[in-house]
């Protein structure tokens, strides 16, 4: 069964997946930031799903776009790219310079993503150069833009750690994250941004 995307309400936000009601089934959906969502909790939302099926495992992925979801699914085929690995890689937020760093074969920028190392950075290159021209920039200049930062003072601690959450469900280690972890304290963000901006500290 395949499923191009789903339109439901957003009824539930962990820090690895969604939940999409759509009548009367909630579905479970892995996502790339499930924070990018908490706008519109209760609001009815489009949600481009992938099914991903092994032998011992299903599960629903879902993005912003059906280029997001593209670039998934590109990267996917690489050997040593699983779904957790790639959504690490989209999470960031930056996939111009993703796709940069495969076209200039650099593979110090690729190792620095959970669970990518100088093989699997190797071999994304090799897969992928040359190939993703036709969806970034073009199809997400908007993407992973910045949102006006409202006034945060009193959820602030929340926000913070619901973005910590989501950082260690995308393989992120302790250490890593508290390495970046006073330097965000001192923003005042919402917890989408807390997560892009810690994705940016992360690759730098």
């Amino acid at each position: 069964m395949l499923f191009e995307f789903i339109k439901g309400r957003v009824d539930y936000i962990g820090p690895a997946f969604v939940v999409i009601e759509a009548n009367g089934v909630g579905f479970q959906i892995s996502t790339p930031n499930p924070f990018s969502f908490k706008q519109e909790v209760g609001q009815v939302v489009k949600i481009y799903t992938y099914h991903h099926v092994r032998q011992d495992f299903m599960a629903l992925y879902g993005f912003h776009s059906r280029e997001e979801k593209t670039l998934f699914i590109k990267l996917l085929d690489v050997t040593g790219i699983g779904p957790k690995g790639a959504l690490a890689i989209l999470a960031a937020g930056e996939p111009e310079q993703v796709v940069q760093a495969i076209e200039n074969e650099d593979e110090a920028f690729l190792v620095k993503f959970p669970g990518v190392g100088k093989k699997t950075a190797r071999q994304i290159i090799l897969d992928l150069k040359g190939k993703l021209q036709n969806i970034v920039p073009d199809f997400f200049p908007n993407l992973f833009s910045a949102d006006q930062i409202p006034d945060m003072d009193s959820g602030k601690l929340q926000e913070f750690e619901e973005a910590m959450l989501a950082l260690q469900a995308l393989g992120y280690s302790e250490k890593e994250i508290k390495k970046i972890s006073p330097a965000l304290k001192k923003e005042k963000l919402t917890t989408d941004q807390y997560i892009k901006k810690a994705l940016q500290m992360l690759l730098r």
